[in-house]
């Protein structure tokens, strides 16, 4: 094989497929309606998706799912009793590139007379936001339920961070070189070989069960019923933003934990709304590249003739 071919970089060679598509699709809309690409017999897959039920409840802030996954993704992992240092929890964290999930703890409330610990990670979105903004489809929603990244797709647009509704995606800022989008997989390679995910195998009180999302639901709503003055009367993610495959249940409302107010409508229709705007017929975008390139014609022709009056300055 030749070795500029063997040793030529996806990415580039997905962006130079791109710019030709791109070429011969004038007056052709970029972005198909309404996903259809994306999110085929939706209810069907919501009948056989897999998801995770946290119960914040049960939840010991040991932080040992912080740990596992980071083994999982084999990122750089720190000594065990690091993760037994509860000094963390006086700041809120985020995931970030190197964590795809974390605790944070919130005081007593309600009912609970002990500190509250609720895991943070990508909820796995039943129609999720981060795939219908992308524009390049580097983002999948499979089958099984997880939302997955492809880097050799991605041209780091990061619409996927401003459209996630929990605002999940990070992005590795400090790396020149190819930087990559970064969010929990729902350990997608590990479930495909039957495993199950590693936080959820790594957690000792039980406070996440992994399962088919419609058996959990049940499972979710059995506990507030058995246990009405433990729990707060919602699951959350049954309908937030149409269903993810994250579930939870608290002792207190969730706006208490800092979660987000989504509302139950899928996020997609609200990206695929602005995408529509923007790249319609890819008008826009031409007018926006053709002014661009204008511009740089004209500096170009500016910057010639200033070096060639400079030329022509030193030979007198």
């Amino acid at each position: 094989m030749d070795e500029k071919v063997k040793n030529q970089n996806p990415r580039r060679t997905f962006l130079k497929q791109f710019a030709v598509g791109t070429a011969a699709s004038v007056g052709v809309s970029l972005i198909p309606t309404k996903t259809e690409a994306k999110f085929k017999d939706t209810q069907r897959e919501n009948e056989t998706r897999m998801g995770v039920l946290f119960d914040a409840t049960l939840c010991a802030g040991c932080r040992n799912c912080e740990r596992a996954c980071k083994v999982a993704h084999n990122f750089p992992v720190d000594d065990i009793e690091t993760f037994r240092d509860r000094s963390v929890y006086k700041e809120y964290r985020r995931p970030s590139p190197n964590n795809y999930t974390v605790v944070n703890e919130f005081p007593p409330s309600g009912v609970a007379t002990f500190p509250i610990d609720v895991k943070v990670q990508c909820m796995h979105c039943n129609e999720p936001a981060c795939a219908s903004a992308c524009i390049v489809g580097a983002f999948t929603k499979h089958a099984s339920g997880a939302v997955t990244w492809n880097s050799d797709m991605c041209i780091g647009c990061r619409y996927c961070m401003v459209a996630c509704p929990f605002q999940i995606p990070t992005f590795e800022y400090d790396k020149a070189i190819q930087p990559k989008i970064q969010k929990c997989d729902l350990c997608f390679e590990r479930t495909k070989v039957g495993k199950i995910p590693a936080c959820v195998e790594n957690c000792p009180v039980g406070a996440l069960t992994y399962g088919p999302r419609e058996e959990l639901l049940l499972l979710a709503k059995e506990k507030i019923e058995r246990h009405p003055d433990k729990y707060y009367h919602h699951v959350f993610g049954e309908y937030e933003v149409g269903g993810t495959s994250w579930l939870y249940v608290a002792p207190v409302e969730f706006s208490e934990l800092k979660f987000p107010p989504v509302g139950d409508s899928p996020a997609p229709g609200v990206t695929e709304a602005i995408q529509h705007g923007i790249f319609a017929y890819f008008i826009p975008p031409l007018a926006l590249f053709s002014w661009l390139g204008g511009v740089m014609y004209v500096n170009n022709r500016k910057n010639k003739k200033i070096e060639n009056e400079a030329n022509e300055g030193e030979k007198k």
